[in-house]
């Protein structure tokens, strides 16, 4: 199932659920959590310093949430590889 983020929240037992792999996917829902406060915040503010400081903040979000998926994404293409 996809989120507005489109991050697929799965429950499973895979056996690539390794340590690193589940704080992985931690880190990834706080991001989105995070993202999705930022965004909240953006939409209550009206004086332009702030409405650029949320921007900047939202954008910092993003890039970490694509990072965090590229590197779950390679963690579980090299454990199916072995």
């Amino acid at each position: 199932m996809k989120t507005k983020s489109g991050y697929r929240n799965r429950q499973s037992t895979e056996a690539s659920d390794t340590p690193e792999n589940l704080e992985l996917k931690a880190e990834i829902d706080r991001t989105r959590h995070r993202m999705e406060s930022v965004w909240n915040q953006f939409e209550e503010v009206v004086d332009p310093t702030l409405i650029d400081c949320y921007i900047y903040e939202l954008k910092a979000a993003q890039l970490r949430y694509q990072f965090l998926l590229r590197s779950i994404k390679e963690q579980e293409t090299n454990y199916s590889l072995n």
